[in-house]
Order: structure tokens, then sequence, then C-alpha cells
């Protein structure tokens, strides 16, 4: 353990002060944030940190990352408690005779989470568990073991190498995707930028060495372009409460570097400028200005106001050919949308636990966080569903399902639809509902008929056709990218045989020797495209296929599907140009 000298411990001392003060004064009951600190520093007392800091240091960091997010004194008092019966010998009774059922609530869920540590993989998928159970129950429980997980982050050094990067994996697989899920990009990004140098450290040295000197010259430039935009917009009469930039954080950068090869010319928002204004009328007006001073580039205007991202996400964006021809992204939004931005449904629970007329008014214009929660509501059935999962197999399905780099898609009736990259239109069905992912038998993306294995994109339309006589196709589960198509997929196969079963039980009479015959050598004139029928087909003229040949089918726009041989010249030719239209095709089926 490192040791202090006196002078530094006094320094540690005077530094719990100011964050106590900096907590009290923000608080709207800086009464209960007192009691709470005395009564933890008491509890505390005598235990000190790997870094040879008093204990008690930790929970008043959390305490403090709580305040920052406006969070209310119950929340924020908790986070100064949640320690205490897990590392003391106060109990849950005395906290809840103390402080109240409301903080004793939140005390217990994080006590119920315990350290999360790592005891074996059998031990640990059972912690990660409990923690989204508890996210379930009540969402401030998470806010307080992220903010909680932040300042442990921000000591690593303190710890034994080989942990410190465990805890920094599990750190950007787990707990900053589930911030990120609910929409608390500040929290998102400092967990992150935390946990990236001791996950890859070779990576981040390399990352930072190659765009430290990029950073700078694109916010000198931006320096420039600020008072361009300010100018014109007083000239149309729109004034901006704020113009700044936003600098790309490591991490998001590292990932989006990956998505295109790693050309650091395709990142077109390494540092983007954000311009606040009053109200969506404005934000509206403001981009219409930067396009008549700056040609937009195409397909790269998105209307995040409209229809906002499943995490509550709004704003306009916009790429433009900037000053001197250089490619930047601009940023525009409110006051409110900036904040719900930086908070997430952390703002949310901070407008709705607020009381008085201010506080009803924004809670009519907040959007309620039921909306933004169904994604954790199916976290928590996803672990019944998953109770028979290996351990390696839970991580894996969980990351893919719940925490991977996520597409938005949307439905005919412009509902957004929140999905994994690689996700298909079977993954969107079964998204909407169990029948509708059952009954499927063709999809629409972006009007156009596609495979039902055609990996979806950002932004597409999609539109599923369905018939009440379809069932399920075991050919689908090689395809589907979500755990949760393939469990309602699987469950249907097992509804199957129980009827197949109650049918062979059932007194049938048999069928007559000839029926029997019939039954046994059917004619093979069905094609099967992904193992189902139901799909109008027509035979390639170009190469004829015949039955017995090797088959693939090529989605048409208005004639269903056309069937050519697999070594069709201009199946290849249309291959290469139109892949997400190419379907597996056979003359029988593979069941």
């Amino acid at each position: 353990m490192i040791k202090y000298s006196a002078e530094i411990k006094k320094i540690m001392s005077n530094q719990h002060q100011k964050l106590l003060q900096k907590i009290i004064k923000d608080s709207p009951d800086p009464k209960l944030i007192k009691k709470a600190y005395e009564f933890a520093e008491k509890a505390h007392k005598g235990q000190k940190r790997k870094s040879g800091e008093d204990y008690i240091i930790h929970p008043l960091y959390t305490a403090f990352y709580l305040c920052e997010m406006k969070l209310s004194p119950n929340t924020v008092a908790a986070g100064l408690l949640h320690d205490v019966v897990d590392d003391t010998p106060i109990t849950q009774e005395e906290i809840k005779k103390e402080f109240g059922k409301d903080i004793a609530f939140l005390v217990q869920g994080i006590s119920k989470l315990g350290k999360i540590k790592y005891r074996g993989k059998e031990r640990y998928i059972e912690n990660l568990r409990k923690v989204f159970f508890a996210m379930a129950k009540d969402i401030r429980v998470i806010l307080i073991k992220l903010c909680d997980r932040l300042h442990n982050l921000e000591t690593l050094k303190y710890l034994p190498t080989e942990k410190a990067k465990r805890i920094a994996l599990e750190t950007l697989e787990i707990y900053a995707p589930i911030s990120f899920r609910l929409g608390i990009r500040n929290l998102t990004g400092r967990l992150e930028d935390a946990a990236f140098p001791w996950a890859y450290p070779f990576e981040y040295q390399q990352l930072v060495k190659q765009v430290k000197d990029k950073y700078e010259q694109r916010r000198k430039y931006l320096d420039k372009v600020k008072p361009i935009v300010a100018k014109r917009l007083r000239k149309e009469r729109i004034l901006p409460i704020e113009i700044h930039y936003r600098s790309k954080r490591y991490w998001s950068l590292y990932k989006k570097l990956q998505r295109y090869d790693q050309d650091l010319n395709k990142i077109y928002d390494l540092v983007a400028l954000r311009i606040i204004v009053k109200d969506i009328k404005d934000c509206y007006k403001t981009i219409g200005i930067i396009h008549k001073l700056w040609k937009p580039l195409p397909r790269r205007i998105k209307d995040y106001i409209a229809s906002p991202k499943p995490n509550g996400y709004r704003s306009l964006h916009t790429t433009v050919f900037c000053m001197n021809g250089k490619i930047t992204e601009f940023q525009i939004k409110t006051p409110q949308m900036h904040k719900e931005a930086e908070y997430g449904i952390a703002a949310h629970w901070y407008y709705s636990e607020q009381k008085g007329l201010k506080a009803y008014i924004r809670r009519l214009i907040t959007k309620p966080p039921e909306k933004d929660l169904k994604w954790i509501k199916q976290l928590g059935e996803y672990q019944e569903k998953t109770r028979d999962f290996s351990s390696d197999k839970y991580l894996e399905s969980l990351k893919i399902d719940f925490f991977s780099n996520r597409i938005f898609v949307f439905t005919p009736q412009g509902d957004v639809i929140d999905l994994p990259e690689g996700a298909t239109p079977i993954d969107f069905a079964y998204a909407i509902h169990t029948e509708v992912g059952n009954l499927c038998q063709q999809a629409r993306v972006d009007g156009k008929i596609a495979s039902l294995n055609y990996p979806l994109q950002n932004g597409n339309l999609v539109e599923i056709i369905t018939n009440k006589n379809r069932k399920p196709s075991r050919d689908w589960l090689k395809f589907v990218k979500t755990n949760l198509a393939r469990y309602r997929i699987k469950s249907s196969f097992k509804e199957e045989i129980k009827i197949e079963k109650k049918q062979i039980i059932s007194p049938v009479p048999l069928p007559s020797p000839k029926k029997i015959a019939k039954i046994k050598s059917p004619k093979i004139t069905k094609i099967f495209l992904a193992g189902e029928t139901g799909m109008q087909t027509n035979l390639a003229k170009c190469c004829s296929p015949q039955i017995g040949d090797k088959i693939i089918g090529y989605i048409t726009q208005n004639s269903g599907a056309t069937i050519h041989r697999a070594g069709c010249k201009n199946l290849k030719r249309l291959q290469k140009k139109w892949p997400q239209k190419v379907i597996e095709a056979s003359w029988k089926s593979k069941k």
C-alpha cells in the first residue's frame, strides 16, 4: 500500500471538504446530504482504499457524479451510503430507520449487487443477472452503480494490471453500453475514456499519436467557422444560445475507424460544430441557413428530432462542404435536447422527482421514462429465458442482443426499432411481435422486396408481409442475429412437436394403402426459398435450371424470385452488383 505524507493527507482532507460543499450547495435538500455524509464517514472510519485514501472518498465521488446529473437528494444520499451495509457493521434496518424506505430501498438494491467480483465465470454471470434485475426494478440503482464504477475506473492504477484490465474490459462491454442505451452520453464517454487505456493500451497509444494533431487542427479550423455561422444566424434573426465544438472521444473514434478500414479521412465528425438554439422552429431554420452557406453532402442529413434514436437522443445533424471545401458536421439542438443528450434518462428522473408548477410543466413536455425503458424490461425478461445458457453463451448473447453496435430502422408507421448490427428482417419481425415473426413471409426494405436474410442498414424502412398459413423455418436459425428471434423460432418448433404428439395420440383412422402410396411419393414440383414456399418463382431463361440442378434465387422488384443454376454467369454478375437480393433456393425442403 502506498504511504502518503501528512501534507498530502491534509490536501486529501481539503479535497473531501470541497466535494462535500459542492454537493451540499447544489442539492435541494442540503440537510439530508450532510446527514448522509456524516453517517457514512462515521461508518467507514478507519477504512482505507488501495490508494491509501480514506474510504469515504469513494462514496463521496459517487455522490458527486450523481449530483452532476442533477438527480434527486434521495439518490445522491444513497450514493453516499451505498457501501455502508456491505463494508461496515451497519444493517439495512438502521438505514431504513435513519433515512426512510426509499433511500433504504436504493441502498439495498446496490448491496444486493455486491462488488461484482470475478470469482469464476458462473459467479460473475449470476452477479450480472442481479444487475439487470435491479435495473428492471428501479433505474436509479444502476445510475448509482455506474457512478460507483466511474470512480473505481479512475483509481485503476492502484490495482494489479490484470485485474485493472479485466475491470476495464467489463466496463467497455457491459457498463458503458448500458449507460449509452440510457442516453447518458456524458457519463458513457467518461466511462469509456477511463477504461480504454487499460483495456487496449497499445491501440490507445497508437490512436492518440495518430489523431492528436488532427484534433488541434480541426479545432483551429472551427474557430474560424464559428463567427461566420454566428454572423449569418444573427442576420437571419436567430440568436444562438451557444456555439461550440464537440471532439469525438477516443473510444468512439476507435470503434468507428474499425468500420471505415482505419481511414481517418472518412471520419467527418472528428470535431463537430454544435449549435444550441431556443426552440425546434429555430433548429430547422438554422439547418436551412447552413445549407445556404455551404452545400450539404448527399444522404448525410439526419433528422433525430422527427425520429429520435431509441435512447431518446434528439438533434439535427448535417455534413457540408464547409469553408475551403473541408467536410464538416454540424449538430443543431435546443437546450432541453442538449441536456437530455448529456444526461439521458437521468434528466427524465430529475424532472419526475421535482415538485411545483415548473416541474409539472417540464413533465408535460418531457417524454415519460417508461417509453425509454422498454429494452430494460426486455432485459429483465431475458434473464429468465437464458437460465439454461452456459456462461460463454450467455455473455455472447448478451453482448449481441443488448450491447453491440446498434442500427435504427423504421416501421411503416414511423416507429423506430433498435437492433444490433447485422440484424435481418426476421430479427425485425420478432422485435415487433412474436406472431409477426412466426407468420413472416416476405419483407420490403425501402419499398423493395428483400430476402429474409438481408442485413438491414441504419435508417431502412422495413415492412413485413405476413401469411396466416406460414410457419417459422429452421433455416432462419442460420442467419438470424438476435437471440430473441432465435429463442422464439425454437419455441415455435416445440409447440409444433406438442401438437404432433396430440395428433398421434388422437384416434384418427388410418388412410387406405393407395393414399399412403400417394403421400410417400409426392411430385418434387415446389421450389423452396430459404427453406420456405409461398413466393412467386420463375425459371431463368438464361440457364434453364432443371430438377436436380443446384439452384439459387434472385429477388426481383415485381415478380417474386427468378431461379438460376448455381453456376450461371448472369447470376454471378447480379450477385456482385446486388448481393442482398440473392437468396438460398432448393428443389426440396431441408426440414
